[in-house]
């Protein structure tokens, strides 16, 4: 093809004849026959300057002079030019035909995918994005929809307030607003609001909205706890056997992480380490996964040791409302006169895991640096969700709700305990009963290394079980029990499927 006079009965010949080899990925061939005349001749021209059949620097023709080669309307061609011309693949200027645009090199439209050589040189990662690359997460699990599954974190469906959320939701909908832009980063004040009354009530937290921070779910507010408290070195205090997630989330920021043992009173507030250490995380009302209750000393102690030290403690009270047969203990932040406590809630338990919307109370110093970081992270959470979750505390729905959860919670722990005694009797130790919504299952005559023979046993009588080993990050370093134990939750069961999975355990125990 020399010059550019016969441009246009090529075009015109390669599209409507086939002298044009198209390859197999080509996307213009087979579809663009579907999708007008305009899109034919854009991807015809397109793919040949692709493939080098056009080469850069060459004339096209006229936009009269193609459409009348082609039979089409001159304003199809100039659409179809301006929107080559926007993508960089032609020239124009005015009073001068088109060109292909310099510079370009021919490729294939959709190159076939091609596995790297392993010699090749990868970009360099960020530090951050070393060090997630070798932390361990735990994975998602993957249940079978028809097994009896006791895992910790689901909740019923039919435990959702589904006619209550929809009504409010739809109105929430429908309400005008002047205009759709982006909220503030700290959360809406109608939420903040009704959280400050409902805190205030059912935790005895006194705090401000102001003080609140609207945050998606426990792992956004620990991972804005890593970034704006810790740099890299950084000591941080952990439980141990601890929340995986959070011990996770603080070593990505390259923390130091100073594991502490726990018993029956919670995290050893003796043990801590003789060293500067920034922060410290707990679980003081149902420590995860134990289930033991901090006891007042500890949390005195636990107090003083932050002020003394200039530290922070992060207090994740993530099912503190599901406290049985007592009153729910106070939170560390009732109890805190120096600033020091930063806590966490969440809607998880009490509402949906996927509804992903949980929160912080922040000591007033540090609650101006912290909307900063979540805005930078995601400008802020859904709105929506939020309105209608301040209606729902608003109107009261939302603690009557919890009451009947309450209510429903404890029958199924009760269930299965009960269960636990009767097919297991003393081969099996419970732990962590008297709140939360998982127990600890300790099967005294099962050695730990049979723990994951143990879980596949179960599932193949239709039962799922997850083993607490993964919990202890340190190994058996401070691991009291050598026994197989469990993390049992309940939440998301009926109570005939408890019994029966609870026997299901007792036949898979009693298998060769």
């Amino acid at each position: 093809m020399q010059g550019g006079c016969d441009n246009a009965s090529i075009l015109r010949s390669n599209w409507f004849f086939g002298k044009i080899q198209f390859s197999k990925n080509c996307p213009y061939q087979l579809k663009s026959i579907r999708t007008g005349t305009r899109h034919r001749v854009y991807g015809l021209i397109r793919t040949q300057i692709e493939a080098g059949i056009l080469l850069p620097g060459q004339r096209l023709p006229s936009t009269r002079a193609l459409a009348a080669e082609l039979g089409v309307s001159r304003s199809t061609v100039v659409v179809m030019y301006e929107q080559l011309a926007a993508e960089g693949y032609i020239e124009t200027a005015a009073g001068a035909r088109a060109r292909i645009a310099s510079g370009l090199q021919a490729y294939p439209a959709h190159p076939q995918a091609v596995a790297p050589e392993p010699t090749a040189a990868v970009p360099p990662l960020s530090r951050y994005g070393q060090r997630i690359r070798s932390l361990a997460t735990p994975g998602q699990p993957a249940p079978d929809p028809g097994h009896i599954n006791f895992l910790y974190g689901a909740i019923a469906d039919n435990d959702f307030p589904k006619l209550a959320w929809r009504s409010l939701y739809n109105r929430a909908l429908t309400r005008r607003q002047h205009d759709l832009y982006y909220g503030c980063s700290e959360g809406d004040i109608q939420l903040r609001e009704a959280l400050q009354g409902y805190l205030l009530r059912a935790r005895g937290l006194q705090c401000t909205a102001e003080q609140i921070l609207i945050v998606n779910g426990t792992q956004q507010a620990l991972e804005l706890c890593a970034k704006v408290l810790l740099d890299p070195g950084r000591g941080v205090i952990m439980e141990e056997p601890c929340y995986l997630m959070a011990r996770r989330t603080f070593e990505s920021v390259g923390a130091h992480i100073l594991a502490t043992p726990v018993d029956d009173q919670g995290l050893v507030v003796s043990a801590i380490p003789r060293r500067h250490v920034t922060l410290a995380y707990v679980t003081p009302s149902h420590q995860y996964p134990l289930g033991s209750v901090m006891s007042i000393g500890r949390r005195q102690a636990l107090l003083a040791w932050a002020q003394r030290h200039r530290s922070w403690i992060i207090e994740d009270d993530y099912d503190s409302e599901f406290r049985y047969g007592l009153r729910p203990v106070d939170p560390l932040q009732s109890l805190d006169s120096s600033g020091r406590v930063i806590y966490v809630g969440t809607f998880s338990k009490t509402l949906s895991p996927q509804l992903r919307l949980a929160y912080l109370v922040l000591p007033p110093a540090i609650v101006p640096t912290f909307r900063h970081a979540k805005q930078f992270a995601d400008r802020h959470s859904p709105l929506l969700e939020q309105r209608v979750l301040a209606e729902l505390i608003r109107s009261g729905v939302y603690e009557r709700h919890l009451r009947r959860l309450k209510r429903d919670n404890e029958r199924r722990r009760s269930t299965l305990v009960a269960a636990i005694s009767a097919h297991l009797g003393t081969r099996a130790q419970v732990e962590g009963t008297d709140s939360g919504l998982h127990v600890i299952v300790w099967i005294r005559d099962v050695p730990v290394a049979q723990e994951q023979r143990l879980v596949s046993r179960a599932r193949e009588r239709g039962v799922g079980i997850w083993p607490v080993s993964p919990l202890y990050a340190e190994g058996a370093r401070f691991r009291l029990k050598q026994c197989a134990g469990f993390v049992v939750g309940y939440a998301s069961l009926k109570i005939a499927d408890i019994q029966q999975g609870v026997r299901l355990l007792a036949d898979a125990l009693g298998a060769d």
